[in-house]
């Protein structure tokens, strides 16, 4: 599992006020194919600053032997 900081997320019990959290794009990946799930034709994306939420809402209720989540980062630029 990657870390939430990895993505900009606050750690548990972090305080600090000035901390943003990154947008990521998470997919639900297919590990017998590789492939991400589809939707009508179009790959399942979500795009959150809260990756491991999103990825936990995905994997609900799935086979973690068929199923697998991908996070990326979305460079957005310098934040102020």
């Amino acid at each position: 599992m990657i870390p939430a900081y990895t993505y900009g997320l606050m750690p548990t019990g972090h305080t600090d006020a000035p901390y943003r959290a990154a947008t990521c794009a998470v997919r639900l990946v297919d590990r017998r194919t590789g492939l991400a799930h589809r939707v009508n034709g179009n790959p399942l994306v979500i795009y959150t600053r809260q990756p491991q939420v999103a990825a936990a809402h995905l994997l609900a209720g799935r086979d973690a032997k068929v199923w697998d989540v991908q996070i990326d980062r979305i460079e957005t630029g310098a934040v102020p």
